[in-house]
């Protein structure tokens, strides 16, 4: 009502300025002199006004008169179009202003009226392979994606739009979850457009998670052809690639193609961890023990880690803990001083019943900052093979039950710890982002571990009132190594602080004998 009102005053305001201007030019003197054929003409000051308005007027319908005339001459030479694009033009500038101001629109966020302004684009221009995208985009943003999807199935019909409408469809699919229909649209883009890098990424991450390695593995290799994928990485990628396919083709039957798959990832990444432990096992399958133990060397030597020494280990499954020992040397004199090394073989004399050999190898790693839950786990099981007190035994695993756990397959986008090696992560779905590395510890610490520590160390009996003061009054001290050169019978040791803890249950509550 407002505006109405508005309007109507600055209509009555131009109409009385025009009146005015027009009463003071009928009041003014002078005027113009025009000569024409001898003859003179005088125009007073407002009808000077009209004429020069009406010379406006005349030049421009001249003008559009020589604009027509050039167009029916290019019909007449055969442009059977020239007329209708004259008749056209004025419709295409507004169509495309409409155009212009849609996709202004678009970038601003305002969906709706972006919609608006293709709805008018199309009206003047008819070319909605141009407009529907517009519309199709705006119909997103402003959450109508029924629309969205009729207007990219309108895409789909032509030729030059097709990958666009594909896509388009295809990202819905994804926003939908419905992954198996979007890899099919994915395949279609991607046969569209081959070096359409977004399509080879979404693809390729579609395929992996779908298990279908020999489509990934393909969809890789485009990826290095049009240049989008250094030639390293690929490297890497396609190794992972074979040997989630030769995993695969290995659960369901041990065939030759598997063991040759699982070769050939080891050959693409000898550091792969995975990869060089199935392809030892596959050349132990084949009855070629020697290229597993050289294979499984050199992987070492890249890389300690406990499935390659589990594969190592599976080479002799037959002998005796003191042979494996002596077999292993061939693991162990390889980066000796690593603490795989170290932990390996205190694991392996702890099995050959060999006490002192595993505390000199396991050396002070136990009681430095760098102890985690496998190796206290093992200083435990050295007390006890030396048939040390069981408060020490169980002060060990009191500290292993805080520690951290150790190196493990840790997702490096989202920090996942994954307990065995995949090639994509279950919960990013990041393809070969596993690494194995220790992860970050949590600054909180859960009190379910403390409840369930005399569970699992066992609730010894209750000691008298003396010994347990003393125990607490008496400084605790870290244990030692024994000298290589002086082996010596280990005395007893006093217990860190969770011994304290133990006691201090067992002594509020009814004896009972330690778990074993």
């Amino acid at each position: 009502m407002l505006w109405s009102l508005i309007k109507i005053l600055v209509f009555v305001v131009i109409v009385a300025a025009l009146a005015l201007g027009a009463q003071a030019l009928m009041e003014t003197s002078g005027g113009i002199q025009i000569t024409v054929a001898g003859t003179e003409y005088t125009l007073g000051p407002l009808q000077s006004v009209i004429a020069g308005l009406l010379l406006i007027v005349a030049v421009w319908i001249l003008l559009k008169l020589l604009s027509l005339l050039v167009a029916f001459i290019r019909f007449l030479n055969g442009d059977e179009t020239a007329i209708s694009r004259y008749f056209d033009r004025g419709r295409e500038r507004k169509g495309y202003q409409a155009l212009a101001d849609g996709l202004m629109a678009l970038a601003s966020g305002e969906g709706k009226v972006a919609m608006s302004k293709a709805a008018k684009a199309e009206r003047y221009l008819q070319k909605p392979e141009l407009t529907n995208l517009l519309t199709a985009q705006a119909a997103e943003m402003a959450g109508d994606t029924r629309k969205a999807t009729e207007t990219y199935k309108k895409l789909i019909t032509h030729d030059a739009t097709r990958f666009v409408g594909v896509r388009g469809i295809m990202k819905q699919k994804l926003a939908e979850g419905d992954t198996d229909t979007a890899r099919k649209l994915a395949e279609k883009a991607f046969a569209l457009k081959p070096k359409h890098e977004e399509t080879q990424d979404v693809l390729l991450k579609l395929q992996a998670e779908a298990g279908d390695w020999a489509g990934a593995r393909s969809t890789l290799t485009a990826k290095l052809k049009s240049g989008a994928l250094p030639r390293d990485v690929y490297t890497r990628r396609e190794a992972v690639l074979a040997l989630s396919e030769a995993k695969l083709l290995l659960d369901e039957t041990a065939s030759v193609e598997s063991q040759e798959r699982a070769i050939e990832a080891n050959r693409l990444s000898p550091d792969l961890v995975p990869a060089a432990a199935l392809a030892a096992r596959s050349y132990v399958a084949k009855g070629k023990p020697k290229n597993a133990v050289r294979l499984l060397k050199k992987a070492w030597e890249a890389q300690p880690h406990p499935d390659l020494a589990a594969a190592f280990a599976a080479i002799a499954p037959d002998e005796t803990p003191t042979e494996r020992v002596k077999r292993f040397a061939q693991l162990t004199r390889i980066h000796p001083d690593h603490m795989e090394t170290r932990l390996l073989l205190a694991e392996l004399n702890i099995v050959a019943e060999d006490f002192p050999e595993a505390r000199r190898a396991l050396g002070e790693l136990a009681a430095s900052d760098r102890a985690d839950a496998r190796a206290l786990t093992l200083m435990a099981a050295i007390e006890r093979g030396e048939g040390s007190p069981d408060s020490v035994v169980h002060g060990w695993l009191a500290r292993a039950l805080a520690a951290p756990r150790g190196p493990q397959w840790v997702c490096d986008n989202c920090q996942h710890v994954q307990s065995e090696w995949v090639p994509v992560c279950p919960s990013c779905k990041g393809l070969d982002t596993l690494s194995w590395r220790t992860p970050p510890r949590g600054e909180i610490v859960s009190a379910t571990g403390v409840h369930m520590l005399p569970l699992i160390v066992g609730t010894p009996p209750a000691p008298a009132a003396e010994t347990l003061a003393e125990t607490v009054e008496e400084p605790v001290s870290a244990p030692e190594v024994t000298d290589p050169a002086e082996p010596a019978a280990p005395e007893p040791r006093t217990t860190p602080a969770p011994v304290d803890y133990v006691e201090a249950e067992a002594e509020r509550t009814e004896p009972r004998p330690p778990s074993n």
